[in-house]
């Protein structure tokens, strides 16, 4: 993991409408699962996946089907952001 400078990252916006359902991973919620651990948002499109610690891991799926490079924590109270394709957190 890096955290030197990330074109990903610049570009970015900080923030993005989420896309619903915003109350959880929306691909477990389309399998009727709720065993996310933490939630992540996909500053391209506005996704909710769940994260690598949970069972689905389809923020990553996401940007494996789709190419999206940076997502954000969803978690409230946490504001860092993760480039995909570099590995860098900002």
């Amino acid at each position: 993991m890096t955290t030197a400078a990330c074109p990903d990252l610049e570009q970015a916006p900080a923030d993005v409408a989420a896309t619903p359902p915003d109350d959880g991973c929306a691909d477990c919620l389309a399998a009727g699962h709720h065993d996310w651990v933490h939630l992540r948002l996909c500053l391209t499109c506005g996704h909710i996946g769940c994260c690598d610690s949970s069972p689905g891991r389809h923020a990553s799926g996401h940007y494996e089907a789709t190419g999206h490079p940076v997502i954000r924590s969803y978690q409230p109270g946490e504001n860092w952001r993760w480039c995909f394709v570099h590995e860098s957190m900002g």
